[in-house]
């Protein structure tokens, strides 16, 4: 199976955020993509260890990323409606062009982020 990935701008980059009891951690990088006629940004999440590598991007930077999908069922109890959420997980990412070195490559450990954040009272 090939490795899906997605290029882009730094278009932001958020705080790390941590969640739950066991202390998840979770950091957002927005990538910024211009389609012609409009702009496309896509959300990827950094997790665990991870979030101490986008500390290597900078915004505007040049990136490409490896990402898988992960998908997540969520329901506050069991009258109210369900809903389902998809996230990108970023598994490594290389910095093409921009602030820092020049074809930069970091790569995180696979992890299962959702089964590690436990039961959440709302969905993340």
């Amino acid at each position: 199976m090939s490795d899906t990935k997605v290029s882009g701008v730094v278009h932001l980059i958020e705080e790390t955020k941590t969640y739950g009891n066991k202390g998840f951690q979770k950091r957002l990088v927005v990538l910024e993509q211009d389609k012609g006629s409009f702009t496309n940004y896509v959300p990827i999440e950094f997790t665990r260890d991870s979030c101490d590598t986008v500390g290597e991007m900078s915004l505007g930077d040049e990136v490409e990323v490896t990402y898988r999908l992960n998908g997540r069922r969520w329901q506050k109890d069991e009258s109210s409606e369900v809903k389902y959420f998809l996230s990108a997980e970023a598994m490594s990412f290389r910095i093409v062009s921009g602030g820092g070195d020049s074809m930069t490559e970091k790569v995180t450990e696979p992890n299962n982020a959702f089964a590690e954040a436990g039961d959440e009272e709302a969905p993340f």
